[in-house]
């Protein structure tokens, strides 16, 4: 069995300790993750019954899960990611990759013509460590993300997406606030500090 490295054994016991970690497991959560959704929708209370979600970038399915939640019935999610995801209640997953046409048109398929209320997204490409590589990477899904929300978006429709700071942020920010009426960044407490993450809720897509 290969050793693993010191980085990968610091992470896995920062992990085993991380509070968000355990409290997922005890409240049956996928992820970690849904607290930081569950943080930002705190303060802005942008996820309502009735509401039309897609949800990019879904697996293990956490934000999925708290968006179900939140709809209490009334509404729909849809997700999208590459990995496979098990089944969450009133959630449609379609397993393929977001940069693959072939995934895109299943997406239509589904939400066959309907405009969607919200778009998020907490994609991430495979780290490698080296900014160089994975912050055009990172630019690249966030842009994806944003031509996706101008086409599935109804006017007035909202989009939370992931970002990381580096070359490029500032840029896409813009533009985004040219397409949305406000523009908010975020960086939920769950968030660790050492990660360059933030969340970008932009609300009230204008029509451009």
């Amino acid at each position: 069995m290969p050793r693993r490295s010191k980085s990968s054994s610091r992470w896995l016991q920062e992990h085993a300790k991380d509070p968000y970690v355990r409290r997922a497991r005890q409240e049956g959560w996928r992820s970690r993750a849904v607290f930081k959704l569950e943080q930002i929708q705190r303060a802005e209370r942008f996820i309502r019954p009735g509401m039309l979600i897609v949800d990019l970038g879904a697996a293990p399915g956490g934000w999925s899960q708290f968006a179900a939640r939140m709809l209490t019935g009334r509404g729909e999610v849809f997700a999208l990611d590459i990995l496979p995801m098990g089944a969450v209640p009133g959630v449609t997953f379609i397993q393929g990759d977001f940069r693959e046409q072939g995934a895109l048109d299943q997406l239509r398929a589904a939400l066959a013509g309907r405009k969607a209320d919200l778009v998020m997204s907490d994609m991430a490409p495979n780290l490698s460590g080296i900014d160089a590589v994975d912050q055009p990477r990172a630019m690249h899904l966030a842009e994806l993300a944003l031509e996706f929300a101008d086409e599935v978006l109804k006017p007035g429709g909202d989009l939370l997406l992931k970002l990381f700071q580096g070359s490029g942020f500032q840029e896409l920010v813009r533009e985004i606030r040219r397409r949305f009426a406000t523009v908010k960044l975020r960086k939920p407490a769950a968030s660790r500090a050492r990660s360059a993450e933030v969340y970008l809720l932009a609300r009230g897509r204008k029509m451009v």
